[in-house]
């Protein structure tokens, strides 16, 4: 039996020995790699933070202390320690356990996550209204390397430092040091400097420098010097203090027993502290330490070799089609520039990257940022291409509304992930991208039916003088011939897929494919649709649409995005403002909801925007 079958909560923590909680770490940790090897999700951030999870459950009183968890990414072992041990193999699985921390999940998860850099100014607004309701609860915030990139962050620290609230901000730097002297020596330090007899007596020091006669403000500002010039000589927390926070660090933060020791002494500080520990993501994985870009976020595996399990030969994804065209079109145009928010993997551009390093740009986790930095670039004659997730250009809506649409800046938005994502759930579905970008003047938007058609897309994107969004799916592309000659469209313009009288489908994006499916499953009914693949979401193919719903009264539009504002709302506006009458249409997409975790498959099954969907709703009008 494993120590981690006897917990239930994180009481139950408190009594263990060091020696058993090094036992329970590693058997979080081959769970972890037991449940992510089947299931997918982020198994090397989770692996690195197993020892702080334990330390922060064994010193805090959760939930009443309240630990937020940046990003989410990971919580897992955080998850096992509250009481989803049992829950856990249903880990990222429709109606199983989230992949981030999540409120409604637990009483232990005291903020839904998902996006980064958002843990610092959660964890200061829940720290306000405790002292406000004369709460003395700890508040703890434990943020990544990579997420302190993103001026959210900052923000924070900005105000929690003016403030002067008393809140703890971990710093997990599992990735860049922030300075080279981790070891004895800085480890001592903190962990003597956090003490709270050494903080009473700086404190207390301090007054007294402070009443001497005539001299005391003098004195104690050169003794504050003093001190911070020694401690920004031992530590790399100069930028910390500069925010008003008490700094220690950097520790081991795989080292049980200095994370309890300092996380004792820090619990009794009533200021702002921030405490900096290393770690190394993958931790206790041999596969995931060599390959954490990998193991970051993975499929299944293999655990005794950590390699991806077989599959059958299958057509590359849109993500792999972005990526090539772009290296493609870049060889024949040295104006097209890339700019990606710390995704070169997971938006197609690593050989991109490699290929034209001068015409790269990671701005890191700092979408908006990233967004006016291609502006600017644009106002130079280049065309920068923005490969985002859908999800995380929301992060940026002001920057692409002020900065680039106004002037119709020639900015191209590539918008990976777009519709139904999957087993990453609610905060990372693009399923807004329609609604939120087609009331902004000058913005373009489309959306490829397949991989030939994203291709295309991006030439006439580059071509266009303004900005355009291109919207496309996660997964693998349907297996089309790609043309060897790249025509761009022409904008505004749709393609009618099939003839029929009976009812006519309206079809972007993902929903092409639903669309076909469905009009082949009622033809086996005599009943005979037109599928148009509309191409633009704006601008409309308005006086085709027109023409057809004259003949076809009867129309039903498909779509991966919420219904409210988006494709087929504009369709209706199309149809309300042209003053056509007499017509029925149903629309197929997402209701006013936010949408679970699960396999795209079940997704669609669920929320009802799949070739099932449509074929209900041709059945409704034909009825």
């Amino acid at each position: 039996m494993t120590i981690l079958k006897t917990i239930e909560k994180p009481e139950d923590i408190k009594a263990l020995s060091l020696s058993d909680l090094a036992i329970l770490a590693s058997d979080i940790r081959q769970k972890i790699v037991a449940v992510v090897s089947k299931n997918g999700g982020h198994l090397a951030p989770s692996l690195g933070v197993v020892e702080l999870a334990i330390a922060l459950h064994y010193v805090f009183d959760s939930p009443r202390d309240k630990i937020i968890w940046d990003v989410g990414h990971q919580s897992y072992a955080h998850k096992l320690l509250t009481g989803r041990r049992d829950r856990f193999h249903t880990l990222r699985q429709f109606k199983g356990i989230s992949g981030f921390t999540k409120k409604s999940e637990s009483r232990y998860d005291a903020f839904t996550t998902g996006h980064s850099s958002t843990s610092i100014s959660a964890a200061l607004g829940i720290a306000s209204a405790k002292r406000i309701k004369s709460d003395s609860a700890k508040v703890i915030a434990v943020i990544g390397d990579g997420s302190m990139t993103a001026g959210l962050a900052y923000e924070a620290l900005n105000q929690a430092g003016d403030i002067h609230k008393d809140l703890i901000v971990i710093l997990n730097d599992n990735e860049m040091s922030i300075a080279p002297n981790v070891g004895a020596l800085s480890s001592l330090l903190s962990r003597t400097f956090s003490a709270v007899r050494i903080q009473s007596l700086r404190k207390n020091f301090g007054e007294f420098l402070k009443k001497l006669p005539g001299i005391g403000d003098d004195v104690y500002q050169i003794a504050k010097r003093s001190e911070e010039s020694f401690k920004t000589f031992v530590t790399p927390g100069m930028l910390f203090e500069a925010f008003n926070f008490e700094y220690f660090g950097p520790i081991n933060g795989h080292n049980m027993s200095h994370l309890i020791d300092i996380l004792k002494n820090i619990q009794n500080i009533d200021e702002p502290v921030l405490l900096h520990i290393t770690t190394r993501k993958g931790k206790g994985y041999m596969p995931a330490e060599k390959n954490p870009v990998y193991f970051h976020g993975c499929g299944q595996f293999e655990v005794e070799t950590g390699t991806c399990r077989p599959e059958e030969a299958t057509p590359p994804s849109y993500t792999e089609i972005f990526g090539q065209t772009m290296v493609e079109l870049a060889e024949k145009n040295d104006r097209i520039v890339a700019v990606t928010a710390a995704m070169p993997e997971g938006t197609g551009l690593v050989d991109f990257a490699k290929r034209f390093p001068d015409r790269f740009f990671d701005v890191g986790i700092a979408e908006p940022h990233g967004v006016t930095f291609a502006a600017g670039m644009a106002t130079e004659g280049f065309k920068p291409v923005v490969a985002i997730y859908s999800t995380f250009l929301q992060r940026a809506y002001d920057q692409v509304l002020h900065d680039v649409c106004i002037e119709s800046l020639p900015v191209v938005f590539a918008l990976d992930r777009g519709g139904i994502v999957g087993e990453d759930g609610p905060t990372h579905h693009g399923l807004f991208d329609f609604s939120y970008l087609r009331c902004l003047p000058n913005m373009i938007i489309m959306s490829p039916k397949d991989e030939n058609e994203l291709r295309r897309m991006i030439v006439t994107a580059l071509a266009h003088e303004g900005p355009a969004a291109i919207r496309y799916p996660r997964g693998l592309s349907q297996g089309v011939m790609l043309d060897k000659q790249i025509n761009p469209l022409k904008i505004g313009r749709s393609e009618t897929l099939t003839q029929g009288e009976d009812l006519l489908i309206l079809a972007i994006g993902r929903g092409v494919v639903e669309a076909m499916d469905a009009h082949r499953r009622l033809s086996n009914e005599n009943i005979m649709t037109t599928v148009v693949n509309c191409r633009f979401v704006k601008p409309l193919d308005i006086e085709a649409i027109l023409a057809l719903v004259k003949k076809i009264p009867r129309v039903i539009t498909v779509e991966e995005n919420v219904r409210m504002g988006g494709f087929g709302s504009s369709i209706l506006e199309a149809l309300m403002d042209a003053g056509a009458s007499g017509c029925q249409v149903r629309r197929i997409g997402v209701d006013d909801t936010f949408v679970t975790h699960g396999t795209q498959k079940e997704l669609r099954r669920e929320y009802q925007v799949d070739a099932d969907a449509i074929v209900k709703a041709a059945h409704d009008l034909i009825q």
